[in-house]
């Protein structure tokens, strides 16, 4: 648990009792920063509306490594901070988790599609919370990304295996 406590979270729910719990959950294996709103998560991760401080987006960039929102919030819904992100160039690799009490299919993929790397009903539960690991590695892992791909087509065992498809008869 070590190793994951160098990971950070940003929590965003207007609810102070959904926001609590969501620390509980995650403060026992990463640290967490807790806001009560898409705009103070933006401020936070140096992303105004009014300025765009490039310095403070690359800051936050390397600081935050999940962003874990609410979808209902008064001003700006969590799938508004999630199209912000993904917008943002230095901010877009950055996974984001989507949360809320309403069951509705086309809210679930509409934020999915758009960059969402999860859904999760709420209450949130610890079962949840297991779900963010992989993402957040590979939050960590991005740059080489690409390099882990071709690694692993060279030795897939569709590279390794002969074709017999392609011999000569």
């Amino acid at each position: 648990m070590a190793a994951e406590a160098k990971f950070h979270v940003l929590a965003v729910d207007d609810t102070l009792v959904d926001r609590k719990l969501i620390e509980k959950l995650l403060k026992t294996s990463y640290q967490v920063t807790a806001v009560d709103s898409g705009t103070k998560a933006l401020e936070f991760l140096g992303l105004n509306n009014k300025e765009r401080n490039p310095k403070a987006e690359a800051s936050a960039h390397a600081e935050v490594n999940l962003i874990i929102t609410d979808y209902c919030m008064p001003g700006m819904t969590g799938y508004d901070l999630l199209r912000k992100i993904k917008g943002s160039s230095s901010l877009k690799d950055i996974p984001v988790v989507i949360m809320s009490s309403d069951n509705i299919p086309s809210r679930i993929n509409r934020c999915l599609e758009d960059g969402a790397e999860e859904f999760f009903l709420k209450p949130v539960r610890l079962s949840d919370v297991n779900k963010l690991r992989p993402h957040l590695l590979r939050s960590r892992s991005k740059p080489d990304v690409h390099k882990r791909k071709a690694v692993q087509e060279a030795v897939s065992p569709d590279r390794t295996r002969t074709r017999y498809s392609e011999l000569e008869v």
